[in-house]
């Protein structure tokens, strides 16, 4: 009986220091409270740590960096434009006992958040125009002259939207200064127009990119009527160069050939005979064909080289 009650006692013991002993992992950070109420500064290094068993009760929290995610809205602008506007945001528990007083778990934190994170970008954008919301630069585009042309023409921004989203961050980090949590990061997931405006901001586009379209087609049939003239007037000079040169050539020829047949019919009375037949028989060639009829005066060239043949 005896041995049985020590044993019973040593389970107990063993029991009671085991539950004396807990251990913190690296991504952890732990609170512990008695009866409902903390005891003692946060845990936050990693190790094994003591407790009072029974009487103590741990709440693990987070310590790596988190993340929030928005609902997206429906938000106007100072210009009052609706727009859908989604965010979202990195956060971390940086004071993890006020965390506990003030927000109890992380369900709590991101219900305070969304309040919270919300409200800025709400308050943001309500006081900037729409052109400052979706636009970060007055950066130009250099692709050509015409891209440079239309770009210049836009509203020139003062803020932009990198700027309003320091401003949320700043807004809310401050409001969640008392709150045992530090928000890291507030960037915009998207910015859409609603469909009332989409549809506007789409028929606009599609109106300047046809007036784009009709200006590159001017400037083409400009340069295209260029170029033909330009080819006309090279050709017309190539052809009349080329006739000129014909005509030069062909002159010189029917020049040397002029000398030759002088030469030849000058030499004596029996080239001279030759040289007339030569050219009879040449004409006959040029102007007599199967359908032509003749009427020969017995005195013509003619009829005497036929006469003589017979």
């Amino acid at each position: 009986m005896k041995r049985i009650i020590f044993l019973i006692f040593l389970a107990l013991i063993i029991l009671g220091a085991y539950s004396s002993l807990y251990i913190v992992d690296e991504t952890q950070q732990v609170v512990k409270t008695r009866f409902g109420k903390p005891v003692g500064n946060a845990v936050t290094t990693p190790g094994l740590h003591a407790k009072v068993p029974y009487f103590d009760v741990l709440h693990y929290f987070d310590k790596r960096y988190l993340e929030w995610d928005g609902r997206p809205n429906q938000i106007p602008t100072k210009d009052k434009r609706f727009i859908w506007v989604d965010t979202y945001a990195r956060w971390r528990i940086s004071d993890p006992l006020l965390f506990y007083q003030r927000l109890n778990d992380e369900r709590g934190a991101h219900s305070r958040l969304d309040d919270i994170i919300d409200g800025e970008t709400r308050n943001a954008i309500a006081g900037h125009n729409i052109i400052e919301v979706v636009r970060m630069s007055n950066r130009v585009s250099l692709v050509d002259s015409t891209a440079l042309e239309e770009q210049t023409k836009l509203e020139k921004i003062s803020v932009g939207r990198e700027n309003i989203g320091d401003e949320i961050l700043i807004a809310a980090q401050a409001r969640c200064a008392d709150l045992g949590i530090e928000i890291l990061d507030f960037e915009f997931k998207r910015i859409n127009y609603v469909k009332e405006v989409q549809e506007k901001v789409f028929e606009r586009m599609v109106t300047e990119r046809k007036r784009i379209a009709d200006k590159y087609r001017s400037e083409g049939q400009g340069e295209a009527s260029r170029i033909n003239g330009e080819r006309e007037r090279e050709l017309l000079r190539i052809r009349s160069g080329a006739f000129r040169t014909a005509q030069e050539i062909k002159g010189k020829a029917d020049a040397e050939a002029t000398a030759i047949y002088n030469q030849a019919y000058n030499r004596s009375p029996q080239t001279r005979e030759f040289y007339h037949f030569m050219k009879t028989m040449e004409t006959y060639l040029n102007t007599i064909d199967a359908s032509t009829t003749l009427i020969l005066s017995t005195e013509g060239d003619f009829y005497k080289f036929l006469k003589s043949k017979k």
